[in-house]
């Protein structure tokens, strides 16, 4: 009931954002669907090839941290597995990414504590690489984000401050043994009727799992660096984006596509809002929309959404039943004795 609460919370504020969005292009839509118009097909394509490349990325991070749990796992595994978290990102609006990516990690021989240890460092190190690559670009653009940003100065202090905030938070959910303790202190409170001694035993087998694996990853320093520096480069092919869609005009570099993007993407992470419906069209319409005019700003923001959200969410869609069905023929043919 309370995490349905939650749920409904979240689609109510992502909707006030979205009202937010309407009313305050309202009389514009028409000038943003021209300069979507004007955008050409290459362009377009261009982009939609940026977005798979990212997955490529994120399934070499994926595959890298699998094989320290199992060896033999396949990198077109790890594909799939990002398109797969791509598609459940949006159908269940941001809530069953982490939940399919563990429970297809386990299909693939990894362990279902080991699978959640590696999406939780993996996740870690996401968040992380994003504050990281905003900060360096922040300083590397300084005077053109200095120029145009000084009022929103203390929105984005406040946003980087929750950025690491969530990073600490994960950190210490990963290898600090009294957290996993609070945790299961909480649900042996819930379970005064002993419902649910079966599961706290099972997640005290899980939290002990977790806590070694995790701990295990943090350790290996070169993983680590090499897992960021692959996050670092995976982001460049998102936040690039709108460089490509203004590249006609010439209106803005690539460092400040960087910049303004990876800024955005940041600051919205940080507005609890399903998957950043809502938070991340007003957040980078308004940073956008000081580098060029509202209409060109907010056709950037929605065909940057196109790229990263809707788009992988349509991939992953056509990929799941050509996967299963796939997946059918295989053994069917492995059955009657037509497989070689």
């Amino acid at each position: 009931m309370l995490k349905n609460k939650k749920f409904w919370f979240r689609v109510a504020v992502a909707a006030i954002l979205a009202l937010v969005i309407i009313y305050t292009f309202y009389g514009s839509w028409r000038e943003i669907l021209s300069q979507i118009a004007q955008t050409s097909v290459w362009i377009i394509a261009l982009i939609l090839l940026s977005s798979i490349v990212y997955h490529f990325f994120e399934a070499l991070i994926t595959w890298y941290l699998a094989r320290h749990y199992r060896p033999d796992f396949r990198y077109r595994d790890a594909l799939y597995c990002a398109f797969n978290c791509s598609f459940y990102r949006l159908s269940t609006m941001g809530t069953g990414t982490g939940v399919a990516a563990v429970l297809y990690l386990e299909k693939r021989g990894v362990g279902y504590s080991e699978a959640t240890g590696l999406y939780l460092i993996q996740y870690m190190l996401h968040k992380i690489s994003i504050a990281l690559y905003s900060g360096i670009f922040f300083l590397l653009n300084f005077s053109v984000m200095a120029a145009h940003y000084k009022s929103y100065a203390p929105y984005l202090i406040l946003a980087y401050v929750l950025t690491v905030a969530i990073c600490a938070g994960l950190i210490l959910l990963a290898v600090f043994p009294k957290s996993h303790q609070l945790i299961l202190w909480l649900v042996k409170k819930v379970n005064r009727n002993g419902r649910l001694n079966a599961q706290i035993v099972q997640l005290e087998m899980s939290a002990k799992v977790l806590e070694k694996s995790s701990a295990r990853l943090l350790k290996d320093t070169k993983s680590i660096t090499v897992i960021v520096l692959m996050n670092l480069v995976k982001l460049c092919f998102w936040y690039g984006i709108p460089f490509l869609i203004l590249f006609q005009s010439a209106q803005i570099s690539l460092l400040s596509s960087f910049s303004v993007t990876s800024l955005s993407v940041m600051t919205a992470a940080v507005i609890p809002t399903p998957v950043g419906i809502g938070s991340t069209e007003l957040v980078m319409t308004a940073l956008y929309g000081a580098l060029v005019d509202v209409e060109k700003a907010a056709a950037v923001t929605l065909l940057y959404r196109i790229a990263t959200f809707y788009f992988p969410f349509v991939l992953g869609g056509i990929l799941i039943p050509v996967r299963r069905a796939a997946g059918r023929l295989h053994r069917r043919l492995k059955k009657t004795g037509r497989l070689f």
